[in-house]
C-alpha cells in the first residue's frame, strides 16, 4: 500500500510539474544550437526522419494554437507515458524475475543460490 501511495505522488508531482512548468522554460537555444547559430550553420541542420514523424514535435501538442498550453499538454502526455513504459517495463522484469523462486518457498522469498 506505501509503494502504491508513493507512486501515485510521485506521478502526481511529475505531471504537475511538466503541466505547470513546462511551458515556462526558456526559449532561448541550447548551446549546441546557440553555437551553430554564432558560427553560421545552423540553417544547415537537419532533423532526423524520426523526429520529422515524432507525435509531438518540439516539445509542443499539435493541433493546439496557444504555445504554452501546447507544451503544458506535451508535458502531461510526454509524462504519463514514460510512466507507462517504464511501469510496463518493471511489471515484465518483475514476472520475468519469479521464475527464479522456488514455488515452494514462501512469499517473497527468494530461490536458494
Amino acid at each position: 500500500m506505501r509503494t502504491q501511495l508513493f507512486i501515485a505522488v510521485a506521478v502526481a508531482v511529475a505531471v504537475g510539474l511538466a503541466v505547470a512548468v513546462s511551458p515556462w522554460a526558456s526559449a532561448s537555444p541550447d548551446g549546441l544550437e546557440k553555437v551553430a547559430q554564432d558560427k553560421g550553420f545552423l540553417d544547415r541542420g537537419k532533423l532526423h526522419d524520426l523526429q520529422d514523424d515524432s507525435p509531438i514535435p518540439d516539445y509542443a501538442f499539435p493541433g493546439i494554437e496557444n504555445q504554452r498550453v501546447a507544451t503544458g499538454v506535451a508535458g502531461f502526455v510526454g509524462t504519463l507515458g514514460t510512466f507507462a513504459v517504464g511501469y510496463g517495463l518493471a511489471a515484465v522484469v518483475r514476472r520475468r524475475g519469479d521464475g527464479d523462486r522456488d514455488p515452494r518457498a514462501p512469499a517473497g522469498s527468494a530461490a536458494p543460490g
